[in-house]
């Protein structure tokens, strides 16, 4: 099996990488299975990163074929092409910088309040922001988005569907100001186009999360700019908030 992986050293631009061919006899495999071969029997200098190997830490998210995957859980095939998420700094071969997609965690303050009131969570509740905390923050909805190609400022899926979680925590005592966080750079310039809930590994949808907050924003007497300077309707395609 032959595999194309995008290589390249952190002094070097992306337009200045190269894209070496392995040949793989392996089957049956997983990506990760296969790189660790190439390291160790073929190409000791590939780089690339990993951790529990089992779907769950995010720590080896790569794109095959123009779309993001978990290297431990894909299966590979004749004549993929691997190389490191989009959007992100590349330190060298498959291994990115998230400092950048993890400070948009500090923009919508994805945190409890404290002191958090001492109280008690229903499960009705929690099922409320389970799906939302299974988040792994593997940046793969990042480095799908569309909207950070145009506007690195842009929150991004993850930040905005942690955003959601907090908002909708019981414990969490001021949720306007995780309102107001998204405002700028945030959820009126989502397009709605739905790549990260295509692409996330936890089947978390942030484009709903996304429309939720807009809803939640609304209540709180917020609007689309656009909305208000005449353009298409604040919900993206006729969303209809329920009120």
């Amino acid at each position: 099996m032959k595999l194309k992986i995008k290589r390249f050293c952190h002094h070097r631009t992306p337009e200045k990488s190269t894209l070496v061919e392995y040949d793989v006899p392996l089957e049956k495999c997983t990506l990760l299975e296969a790189l660790y071969f190439i390291k160790e029997q073929i190409d000791p200098t590939l780089t690339f990163a990993s951790g529990c190997r089992s779907e769950v830490c995010g720590s080896c998210a790569v794109r095959v074929n123009e779309k993001e995957q978990l290297a431990c859980g894909y299966k590979p095939k004749e004549g993929d092409t691997i190389e490191a998420l989009s959007k992100t700094e590349i330190i060298k071969d498959l291994v990115v910088d998230h400092e950048a997609s993890l400070k948009t965690l500090q923009r919508v303050k994805s945190w409890l309040d404290k002191p958090a009131p001492p109280q008690t969570v229903s499960a009705e509740d929690e099922k409320g922001i389970e799906k939302q905390t299974d988040c792994i923050l593997c940046a793969s909805c990042f480095s799908a988005c569309p909207v950070l190609e145009a506007d690195a400022e842009f929150l991004g899926p993850f930040a905005l569907t942690r955003a959601y979680r907090y908002v909708n925590d019981p414990r969490c005592t001021e949720p306007k100001t995780r309102i107001d966080t998204v405002q700028e750079k945030g959820i009126w310039d989502c397009t709605l186009c739905g790549e990260c809930t295509a692409v996330c590994p936890q089947g978390i949808d942030p484009k709903t999360d996304i429309l939720m907050l807009r809803t939640k924003s609304v209540q709180y007497g917020y609007t689309d700019p656009s909305f208000a300077a005449g353009g298409d309707d604040m919900f993206g395609g006729g969303f209809d908030p329920g009120f």
